[in-house]
């Protein structure tokens, strides 16, 4: 077996999109706006993150890992002490 591939062995920089959602109607896909609306799948607060049905990893600052890879900058709305009000 010379240079025959093994496998399991393959490396790829992105996720594979999970076909984890069975609910009805389906969750927003990944690459849907509202796509923070999916069902929980795994939550570890005290890891500071949950995995979505969408294959969505949600951080607790609000960023986000798609499933292609594609990062999501953190958007945590403004605290009521960073709100500026006119006068």
């Amino acid at each position: 077996m010379e240079n025959a591939p093994s496998r399991g062995t393959e490396t790829t920089t992105h996720r594979k999109t999970p076909k984890m959602c069975q609910h009805k109607p389906p969750c927003p896909t990944a690459e849907s706006a509202d796509r923070e609306a999916a069902h929980l799948v795994a939550h570890f607060p005290e890891q500071g993150w949950s995995l979505l049905c969408n294959g969505v990893l949600l951080f607790e600052d609000t960023g986000e890992l798609l499933p292609d890879g594609k990062v999501i900058a953190p958007h945590r709305p403004l605290d009521s002490e960073q709100v500026i009000t006119a006068a």
